[in-house]
């Protein structure tokens, strides 16, 4: 099933949250409203992602997208056991062991690749975040009929991402909720507004560009697009719809917590997120070191959301999280763009 991003009846596509937030049920909402709905295949296997595919194909029969976290290489295991040491308080305070040893993880990349290649029925749309597969790999999803997306937060970033040949970009500002998309482990997240992003990529390449972060009204969004968007990427304006996957107390902390700050402090990977005690307390130690620190918070992060503890929890947000509304995700995205276009 062919799809333009340049012709959505609707320029919205829900952002893939991973995690748990980008269920198939808010993938169908946002099709149905026009747009483009993405689920979100990090942190699963090549088996749990062909399962998400199968649902959203049982309560959607329009266009959607796949999102891939291509691998980097291992960080460095001094810092993470130095780490590791900064958080056995933390463990002892919430009765968790922190694992010693974390074995080598690529998220299942090779086996998402030829799930995809193997599918009868070819996803519409993959994006990538993190950096980019190889010019190999562009070549056989296309021949498979996969238009293909390259997240992207600087102009040389779009620069290589054109050169291996995706059909897209999404643009990501410092705006953005979640993980920061930088193809480098260790790079320093740049800190060009989104609006003086986009045109700064659009002079580097032809390709259609999507922008991604804290647009979370009709303005920004109708900014976004007179800014040189084609489309643009809604995260955390979905995080509180009644079809995501958020858990309750993350979707009350965006209206409770005051603002945001970007850390490495949970994954060792900047994102942006709730400023809380844990960011407080850990982010002067936290390596560049993903997905390792993942892993080693990880359990840390399940007792804390089990307990509702916002202090301690990963809440990834927005700027515009204040803004971010409960209802049907349809009724969302159609208000937005109701209000973008007035």
């Amino acid at each position: 099933m062919a799809v333009r991003l340049d012709e959505l009846a609707v320029p919205v596509i829900a952002a893939p949250m991973a995690g748990g937030a980008s269920t198939p049920e808010l993938v169908a909402a946002v099709n149905a409203a026009g747009g483009l709905g993405f689920l979100a295949a990090g942190y699963r296997s090549a088996a749990a992602m062909t399962e998400q595919i199968g649902r959203v194909r049982e309560v959607t029969d329009r266009p959607f997208g796949v999102n891939l976290f291509v691998p980097a290489g291992p960080g460095d295991p001094r810092a993470v056991r130095a780490y590791r040491e900064h958080l056995l308080p933390e463990a002892e305070r919430w009765g968790v062991r922190l694992p010693e040893a974390i074995a080598p993880d690529r998220d299942d990349w090779d086996a998402k690749i030829a799930a995809l290649l193997a599918d009868p029925v070819p996803v519409p749309v993959v994006s990538y975040t993190f950096g980019l597969p190889s010019p190999e790999e562009v070549r056989a999803l296309r021949a498979a009929g996969v238009h293909q997306v390259a997240t992207v937060t600087t102009p040389q970033e779009a620069r290589r991402a054109e050169a291996v040949g995706v059909d897209a970009l999404c643009v990501q500002g410092p705006e953005a909720g979640g993980h920061r998309a930088t193809h480098g482990v260790a790079d320093r997240p740049g800190d060009v507004p989104l609006l003086e992003l986009l045109p700064a990529v659009g002079a580097v390449t032809t390709l259609p560009l999507i922008a991604a972060g804290g647009l979370a009204d009709g303005p920004a969004v109708a900014a976004a697009l007179r800014a040189g968007a084609v489309a643009v990427q809604l995260g955390t304006a979905l995080l509180r719809a009644d079809e995501s996957g958020a858990s309750a107390p993350h979707r009350a902390a965006l209206t409770d917590f005051p603002d945001t700050v970007v850390t490495r402090a949970f994954t060792g990977r900047p994102a942006r997120g709730l400023r809380n005690a844990f960011i407080e307390r850990y982010e002067p130690y936290a390596p560049a070191a993903y997905p390792e620190v993942h892993h080693l918070t990880q359990p840390l992060r399940a007792a804390a959301t089990g307990r509702a503890d916002t202090g301690a929890m990963h809440l990834w947000a927005g700027t515009g999280h204040r803004a971010a509304r409960s209802g049907p995700a349809a009724e969302i995205v159609r208000e937005l763009w109701r209000s973008a276009r007035r």
